[in-house]
């Protein structure tokens, strides 16, 4: 069983920048894909980021890329969202999300299913 905590959300005026941070239960952090995803009001919940169980590879919704970059520190147990050049229309709750089978590439087109999902953390980007 993993247990996924983000924290580092907020109020933030556009153009200004975040730092999500999930950590993770468990001893076996490095073996799960992790991913970023988020959830606006009256929307449906949209891929953002995943990285690869040691991090050489990332993905990016078009809309984020440039702007967000995904890592992690298996030491750490943790997975990181710096966020910058933040839009009002960021605005969401940004849930991580952890998954033993599916590969980087496969989280940016599945919204459903995976292993372990966080509680979310709130980001609000004001105009």
């Amino acid at each position: 069983q993993v247990q996924l905590v983000e924290s580092g959300g907020g109020l933030v005026q556009a153009g200004g920048s975040l730092r999500l941070s999930c950590a993770a239960s468990g001893r076996t952090f490095s073996s799960y894909t992790m991913g970023w995803f988020r959830q606006a009001p009256g929307k449906e919940r949209e891929f953002v980021a995943s990285i690869s169980r040691y991090g050489s590879i990332t993905y990016y919704a078009d809309s984020v890329k440039g702007r967000f970059i995904i890592s992690r520190d298996n030491a750490k147990n943790t997975v990181y969202l710096q966020m910058a050049s933040l839009k009002p229309e960021d605005t969401a709750v940004y849930y991580c999300t952890a998954d033993v089978r599916l590969t980087a590439q496969a989280m940016v087109v599945t919204s459903v299913g995976m292993d372990y999902w966080g509680k979310g953390t709130l980001v609000t980007v004001s105009s």
